[in-house]
């Protein structure tokens, strides 16, 4: 009865620790309106805002938002964020885990004895299996655990970049369509007053039909390409919604504020061999993949312990025909059939295939690097050619202007020049364009500028 009594409490006690089953139903229907309700009037965006710009906003939510104002949006409502952040949970518990150590088992097994000569009587039997561990198991999973926590730690700022290349693409997108749409709505309203100054000379006789004729295709094409570019813009919005992790109503009257313009020595701090030492060495995926290598050598050494058996001390008690009887003993599991060879090999070839990875990542680097260089200094020389054409197409413009007030030219030939203006100032644009595409590449391939991970979490309370 001593015995069954010291069980009960030992059970009691140990179930009284024991976590317990909280039921988070999913509902979609509730996950879809929390998601549909973010904007960026959020309160908590404007607390996060707030700790990681320094200052204060006097005016909530603001009328104009800029690129880095976005880009924290972007970090602070953006699922996949979320997505790596709740990875990075599973892996630091893992940890917990891995430091956990064995249970002790407890074996109660009644008996008796049935003698019909004589006296019959209980002789109630107990033992524990207690386990040590040895080689160091544990530290070496402890360490594997450690490392894949870090490697889901960095993965976050990895995602984060993500988020803002994808942000930052869909800015300029959406930038250059509205830019776009409004030089073609310039060249629209120039195309028509040329098509009705034709048709005023057709009708004195002045011109040939087929000359108006190519000036109502032009219009026609003038008011396709607007119309394109107005498109764009709408779509573009939708895209920047998109990237910030917000429905578009969430963006409902915000302005972005996103300059085309590209200085000529633009990213220039990030094509000297120090940039590119450091993205090879610090880019936030080739530390995870270094952090994956490590987690990779303390699986190796964990299977190498494993080809040592671990103790198990057995004492026992039993009470026979009132006796008490204490046994002990140790059990060991002996290596003579299996050395543990099979996981052993296949660690090994776990670490030579991260390994590999690593290699392979540093080489994607390399290669994107020496890609993005090169893009950015053909897109600069291409931009300061167009730059030049430009300034000489206005400058015609204005010789046009000129000769106009003068009385020396028409109004047919000061629209005509202004239209040559304008369709140089959208080649320009293009070339813009392409230039900002570049430096960008470049940033992506440096993974530059980005504030450092942890400043990013300060003052965030995640967003419903």
């Amino acid at each position: 009865m001593a015995v069954a009594r010291a069980v009960a409490v030992l059970a009691a006690v140990v179930l009284a620790g024991c976590a317990r089953f909280e039921p988070r139903p999913l509902a979609p229907s509730q996950t879809a309106a929390d998601l549909e309700q973010r904007s960026l009037a959020n309160p908590g965006l404007r607390s996060f805002l707030e700790q990681n710009l320094g200052r204060g906003l006097a005016d909530w939510p603001p009328a104009v938002w800029d690129e880095q104002m976005l880009t924290l949006a972007a970090f602070y409502f953006h699922p996949s964020l979320d997505v790596a952040r709740a990875q990075w949970g599973v892996a630091r518990a893992g940890i917990r885990t891995a430091a956990a150590r064995p249970n002790p088992v407890l074996n109660v097994v009644p008996g008796g004895s049935l003698n019909p000569l004589g006296t019959s009587h209980w002789e109630p039997l107990g033992s524990l299996d207690i386990p040590f561990e040895t080689a160091g198991k544990r530290g070496y999973r402890i360490a594997e655990a450690s490392q894949l926590s870090e490697a889901a730690r960095l993965n976050i700022a990895d995602a984060a970049w993500q988020v803002l290349s994808n942000l930052r693409q869909s800015l300029l997108e959406y930038a250059a369509a509205r830019q776009r749409a409004g030089l073609l709505r310039q060249q629209l309203d120039l195309q028509q007053q040329i098509v009705a100054l034709l048709e005023q000379r057709l009708r004195a006789g002045a011109v040939a039909r087929t000359d108006l004729t190519l000036s109502r295709l032009a219009l026609t094409r003038a008011e396709a390409d607007y119309a394109d570019a107005t498109r764009q813009g709408a779509e573009g919005r939708v895209r920047v919604a998109q990237a910030l992790g917000l429905p578009l109503k969430g963006i409902d009257g915000a302005e972005f504020r996103f300059p085309l313009a590209v200085a000529a020595d633009a990213a220039s701090d990030l094509t000297s061999a120090e940039a590119r030492r450091r993205a090879l060495l610090g880019r936030a995926d080739i530390l995870s993949a270094l952090a994956e290598y490590a987690a990779s050598q303390a699986a190796l050494q964990l299977e190498i312990a494993r080809q040592y058996p671990d103790l198990h001390l057995n004492p026992g008690y039993m009470f026979d025909e009132g006796e008490h009887k204490w046994t002990l003993g140790v059990s060991v599991e002996l290596p003579v059939l299996n050395q543990n060879q099979g996981p052993i090999a296949e660690a090994q070839a776990r670490r030579e295939e991260v390994a590999a990875r690593f290699r392979a990542l540093q080489a994607r680097v390399i290669a994107q690097i020496d890609s993005a260089l090169a893009g950015r200094a053909a897109a600069l020389d291409q931009l300061r050619r167009q730059g030049q054409l430009s300034r000489l197409a206005r400058e015609q413009s204005a010789a046009a202007e000129a000769l106009f007030r003068a009385g020396a030219a028409d109004k047919l030939e000061l629209a005509s020049a202004r239209l040559e203006a304008g369709a140089s100032d959208l080649v320009f644009l293009e070339a813009q364009v392409k230039a900002r595409q570049a430096v960008a590449q470049l940033e992506d391939a440096v993974q530059r500028p980005l504030q450092p991970w942890p400043s990013l979490e300060v003052g965030r309370s995640p967003p419903p």
